[in-house]
This record gives C-alpha cells, structure tokens and sequence, in this order.
C-alpha cells in the first residue's frame, strides 16, 4: 500500500469512527519499529456493545464506499467489547471504555508515534 492510499484509508476510517460518535481516536504509527505486525493501529472507543459495532460497520461502509477497500477480517463483533477491523497495513481497534483501559494498546509499544484526534462533538 503506497504512502498516499494509506494517508487516505487513515483519513477515511477517521471519519467512519466519528460519524459514530467514537472518542478517543489515537493513531499508532510502527513505521519506526524494526517488523511491527502493520504500519499503524487506529485506536478508539465505543460506550457500548452497540455503538463499537455501529463503528465497525460504519469504518467498512466508509472505506469500501470511498476508497475499493475492504477489510481483510473482522474479529469481535459476536460481543462487541473489542472489535479489530484489519486492513493489512492498518488495523482499527474499536474497544468499549472498560477494555481499553485494561489493554491499555497506545501505551504496549513504547517506541511508536502516538497522533491523538480531537473529538468532535
């Protein structure tokens, strides 16, 4: 995936999570890590089972609208508490607030350029 269909895919699942009302948008870039899993993690939260998959489904609607581009896999949406959305180079985590407290993702690697997306509303 080139720099600037990334730049777009990060843009657009952006605002998939924020037609949603989904917060605490963080951008995990692994672009300084010797063979992180993907280049970038987008990070946010849902208040609840229905809202994180109302997130999912509007990131996959967004994307494959805008952009061609479907999701590799989906995993988590039977329980919703923590939803991964996965788009090779980018993954979205879409967790309800008490899961992203415990696994605390922005924070496991130390080394990674952390961008934090104001909410909008």
């Amino acid at each position: 995936m080139q720099k600037t269909t990334t730049d777009k895919l990060l843009q657009v699942i952006t605002e998939g999570i924020q037609e949603k009302k989904g917060r605490r948008i963080v951008i995990a870039d692994f672009s300084s890590i010797k063979d992180p899993i993907c280049k970038y993690f987008v990070i946010c939260q849902g208040n609840s089972a229905n809202q994180v998959e109302a997130i999912a489904g509007s990131v996959s609607d967004m994307t494959r609208e805008r952009l061609g581009e479907k999701a590799i896999g989906v995993s988590g949406l039977e329980n919703a508490y923590w939803v991964a959305v996965d788009y090779g180079d980018i993954i979205v985590h879409i967790l309800q607030p008490q899961a992203r407290e415990f696994y605390d993702l922005e924070h496991l690697w130390a080394d990674a350029a952390l961008t934090e997306i104001p909410d909008e509303y």
